[in-house]
């Protein structure tokens, strides 16, 4: 019977003006040892963060979050973060910053299948629940 892995993860923000501290979920980024697993996935609602900074530079934003899935991928293609060990690569993507493009706290969880889980966390924590 397949074990249970302990994951770590942490919610992707944009903030648009780091000094008024608001922000938007975009993404999670997961790491899973046992499983040597590296993962991010990002959506944007691009009119949820247009309501909040409406001269905010959507491509700029794309493009810095395109980074967070190469460096969890890794490889020549990241620069030199992407060719630093997995374990390495995800302290870097966690590590506390005061930019644009932050990380929340990091947050342990189980799972059978880390992939499963970074969708499900995408879905809990980034995308909206629509009514009806």
């Amino acid at each position: 019977m397949p074990a249970h892995s302990s994951f770590d993860y942490a919610i992707i923000r944009v903030v648009p003006r780091v000094e008024r501290e608001e922000f938007i979920n975009v993404g999670v980024v997961l790491f899973c040892t046992t499983q040597r697993f590296l993962g991010a996935r990002v959506e944007v609602d691009e009119a949820r963060l247009k309501a909040l900074a409406p001269d905010i530079d959507l491509e700029t934003v794309r493009c810095h979050l395109d980074s967070f899935q190469r460096v969890c991928v890794g490889g020549k293609g990241a620069g030199p973060i992407g060719q630093l060990p997995q374990k390495e690569r995800w302290h870097w993507l966690v590590a506390p910053r005061s930019t644009m493009l932050q990380t929340g706290p990091v947050h342990s969880g189980l799972s059978l299948e880390p992939q499963a889980a970074l969708e499900h966390l995408l879905d809990t924590v980034v995308r909206l629940k629509r009514a009806s």
